[in-house]
């Protein structure tokens, strides 16, 4: 029998990530080294007391049941969480949500707020969840360009007036991926004023909160009127090396919280409670682990960064976040480029392309391997004589 996919699915073909992690494979089949820098999936263990009480909480027969909902317990803790780390003061009943990773809400989200044709703004380049849940929605995606020359923030000044009163939605990033810039004060401000003028929902995707280095990222909540018009998504991934548990939140706007928790409830049944117990004491720890964690990742960069110049490709050292996103040299495109080093270095990154036209032109670069794989890699690179 033949089987015909339906039309929503040519929003959905095979990505560049596919075809590289298939190359990848080729290559090491034949015999290549191969170090990959491509993935932004943390290498690094929980703390121990979060392991600890995720093994234990297992072993409690009672848990296994449906939890369909966080726990009041876990709510008060991301509240608790945003209270210390931020000053914001949410309501743990109404201003959060659990979800199943960031991205289970990034991807739900325009569904809850969109209708088929309605504009989403979007950051380009950008995370591609993004572009999966407004396909799902039917929505129509406005790109706002993310440039050197404007610190990679969005110009608003740009977004057409007719654009701006069909938007129902704008996605921002900060600490960002890709592109790993972080957002100002004043910038949050005008976004504030933005979508309070054309009533747009703005979703902050946080996910990168703690991995910053010389200055501390701002959480879009922080932002006098933000919670008017705006949500905040974080996740446990990053900031507690926790990304195959699947656990993240959603806090800000009630309104909008409210929808978004009406639509899970007839989508899924909660996550498991044992993880749940797990993020618990995560969020309730003290700071010292997320220091340590900054500290690795701080000497990674460090060391990825100044071997990449001492070959002479003079890459920027980002402020935050776990990737590097780094300009390709002429005449190359990030495609043919990052084929290049799988050729010829054994180095898998990601071209820049994957994220949108923007960026074209950058690789993004991961920190997410041991301070010995990273020196290999340079080794690797000098070897290889790509940058002679």
């Amino acid at each position: 029998m033949a089987i015909t996919l339906s039309k929503k699915m040519n929003s959905f073909q095979t990505s560049i990530f596919n075809e590289l992690a298939a190359y990848k494979k080729q290559k090491i089949q034949e015999g290549h080294s191969m170090i990959d820098l491509s993935i932004g999936s943390p290498d690094l263990p929980p703390p121990d007391v979060v392991m600890e009480e995720l093994s234990n909480s297992a072993k409690d027969p009672s848990l296994y049941r449906y939890s369909l909902v966080g726990t009041s317990e876990l709510l008060q803790a991301i509240s608790g969480y945003y209270d210390r780390q931020y000053h914001v003061h949410l309501s743990p009943e109404n201003e959060a949500l659990m979800l199943m990773g960031s991205q289970d809400g990034l991807v739900h989200l325009p569904l809850v707020l969109t209708n088929p044709g309605d504009v989403v703004l979007v950051p380009n380049p950008g995370y591609t969840a993004y572009a999966a849940g407004i396909a799902l929605a039917e929505a129509t995606s406005y790109y706002m360009p993310l440039q050197e020359e404007h610190e990679f923030l969005p110009d608003l000044e740009l977004i057409p007036e007719d654009i701006r009163k069909k938007a129902k939605m704008m996605i921002l990033n900060f600490p960002g991926n890709p592109v790993p810039a972080l957002a100002t004060k004043d910038f949050f401000e005008k976004v504030v004023q933005f979508a309070r003028k054309y009533h747009i929902v703005v979703l902050h995707d946080f996910a990168y909160s703690e991995l910053y280095y010389e200055e501390k990222p701002i959480s879009f909540l922080e932002i006098d009127g933000a919670k008017e018009i705006g949500i905040e998504f974080n996740s446990l991934s990053k900031s507690f090396n926790m990304a195959g548990a699947r656990i993240g939140y959603v806090v800000g706007n009630s309104t909008v919280i409210e929808g978004l928790n009406r639509l899970k409830s007839n989508l899924d049944y909660g996550v498991f409670l044992p993880i749940q117990n797990a993020a618990i004491r995560a969020l309730s720890m003290s700071s010292s682990f997320s220091d340590d964690l900054r500290d690795i990742y701080k000497k990674r960069r460090d060391i990825l960064v100044d071997g990449l110049r001492s070959l002479g490709w003079n890459v920027h050292s980002p402020k935050a976040s776990m990737f590097l996103w780094a300009k390709v040299p002429t005449p190359f495109t990030s495609t043919e480029f990052a084929y290049k080093l799988m050729n010829e270095a054994g180095i898998v990154t990601t071209p820049g392309i994957a994220f949108g036209t923007e960026g074209e032109g950058y690789l993004r670069i991961s920190l997410a391997q041991s301070e010995e794989v990273l020196k290999n890699a340079i080794h690797m690179l000098k070897e290889s004589g790509v940058f002679k």
